[in-house]
């Protein structure tokens, strides 16, 4: 995994904003990239004027984000459960896991495209079951933008504040900008489960 993420880092110091683009999208196809590293470097980076804007370097990546996230959306969309049961292996997606996906999409709506933002491994892979559960492709591009956005310009803008100082504490950032997602998603899954409880306790003073 940290060979791959150095191989991409490099793309992205040798090709720019492009760079950055293609990684993101194909982080975002299954791959180990290591996207929760990647755009803070591309945060440092652009503080060390490497990239001419942190905020650009946000967009960027959430573009790449979003578009890497609708390949695998259409693949999902059109290949259903046979690609999954012949491919899934590939991308660590097993028929059981669609099965926990389609379930939980089921219960609780789209909003679970815009947590599975913030889950390391599952981020990476979470549009092909989307695809395969038929989510409306609108819903899908404004929950995975939502949340791609605050992952983007979040982690790009930590990477920024220590800037030239990047290389000296990368391990030290990769661990902070993993606590720092896996914070968010923590505060996504409590305020949806009070959401669920709210609804349930609703739903019983209603019941005669």
């Amino acid at each position: 995994m940290e060979h791959f993420t150095h191989f991409f880092l490099n793309i992205v110091d040798r090709a720019g904003y492009p760079g950055l683009f293609l990684v993101m999208a194909v982080g975002n196809m299954g791959m180990p990239v290591g996207t929760e590293f990647v755009v803070p470097a591309a945060g440092a980076l652009a503080a060390t004027g490497h990239l001419s804007s942190v905020w650009l370097a946000g967009l960027v990546a959430t573009l790449g984000e979003v578009t890497g996230g609708l390949i695998l959306y259409a693949v999902g969309y059109a290949g259903g459960r046979p690609f999954v049961t012949r491919y899934g292996r590939f991308l660590k997606v097993s028929e059981e896991k669609l099965d926990a996906f389609d379930a939980f999409y089921q219960r609780h709506g789209n909003i679970v495209v815009f947590i599975c933002r913030f889950l390391p491994f599952v981020r990476g892979v979470s549009a092909l079951p989307a695809g395969v559960s038929r989510m409306p492709k609108l819903y899908f591009i404004a929950y995975t933008a939502a949340g791609s956005a605050v992952f983007c310009f979040g982690l790009a803008y930590l990477g920024s504040l220590f800037g030239r100082h990047f290389n000296e504490i990368a391990p030290l950032i990769h661990k902070a900008s993993t606590a720092l997602v896996a914070v968010i998603a923590l505060a996504i899954a409590y305020f949806v489960a009070e959401r669920i409880v709210r609804s349930r306790r609703k739903a019983r003073t209603q019941t005669p």
